[in-house]
């Protein structure tokens, strides 16, 4: 006889509500690719249809043409993608060598600098942008890559986060590398950064993240079309009077692709990085 296992009210209770958080998390993904292949009256037709039919693919080259046939898109996706990657490289290198300085070796004041760049995250962008803004004009760094780049290329968070993954890391195994006659360079490049690849990976997501979202500053610093990012030609799309929705969703699904393509790469990295880090502190 075949044998069932039982559940309890409980365990049915949490995988309803799982289940239910999954659907709402998923439709509007499913409804922002669903209507990227369909015509505007077909999207705000009611019931709505989830099966395209027939497929209307023009929207994608209407997403890249832009409303104007500019083809400016192309190249706000090279300037989101050349400034994310970019400030995730940095943030990883640099916030990977100060968490390794602050987290393994013993100097004056020590406590001190942690404690600083610490109370930095509490101060809003909002409350620098100005000042920071003021800064990019007097260099000269409006309306080009360094404006982006530079005020983002190290983040306080980064560095907190390294400097705690690297406070679990067996310091025996620095020692071991100092007999050898390794240098404090090697040691890093070559024993650390190798075994961080947990925190690295989820600290590169999150900073990738930042700069693909990022409205504000970009909204600030660049003035020419060329120099945009995407969240402006979204916004730029968004406001224009004959947008298209079905292109508008084309958009928005071009757009988060590339996120969803890195969180792939690196999600087995990205969820047990936790689970690593747990273990090494019990």
């Amino acid at each position: 006889m075949m044998r069932f296992k039982r559940f309890s009210l409980s365990t049915v209770l949490i995988w309803a509500a799982l289940l239910l958080v999954l659907v709402f998390t998923l439709a509007p993904l499913l409804f922002m690719l669903t209507s990227s292949f369909m015509t505007s009256r077909q999207i705000v037709r009611m019931p709505y249809s989830w099966i395209p039919d027939p497929l209307y693919s023009a929207n994608y080259l209407k997403a890249l043409a832009g409303n104007d046939g500019s083809w400016i898109f192309l190249r706000n996706l090279f300037n989101s993608l050349f400034v994310s990657i970019t400030v995730a490289i940095t943030t990883v290198l640099i916030a990977s060598i100060t968490g390794y300085g602050i987290a393994k070796f013993n100097f004056r004041g020590r406590n001190f600098i942690f404690m600083l760049i610490m109370a930095t995250m509490m101060i809003p962008f909002e409350a620098i942008m100005i000042p920071l803004y003021m800064v990019a004009t007097g260099l000269k760094m409006q309306d080009s890559y360094a404006g982006l780049i530079i005020p983002f290329l190290v983040s306080a968070f980064g560095v907190f986060q390294m400097r705690q993954y690297l406070t679990t890391f067996p310091s025996e195994y620095l020692d071991a590398s100092r007999v050898d006659g390794l240098g404090e360079f090697g040691i890093f490049w070559r024993i650390v950064f190798p075994n961080c690849a947990p925190v690295i990976a989820t600290l590169g997501i999150l900073s990738f993240r930042g700069q693909w979202d990022n409205l504000l500053w970009p909204l600030l610093v660049t003035q020419t079309e060329k120099m945009k990012t995407i969240p402006l030609y979204i916004s730029k799309f968004a406001e224009e009077k004959l947008t298209d929705e079905g292109a508008m969703m084309a958009v928005a699904v071009i757009a988060s692709l590339p996120m969803f393509i890195l969180f792939g790469a690196l999600s087995k990295y990205f969820i047990g990085g936790s689970a690593v880090y747990e273990s090494r502190k019990g």
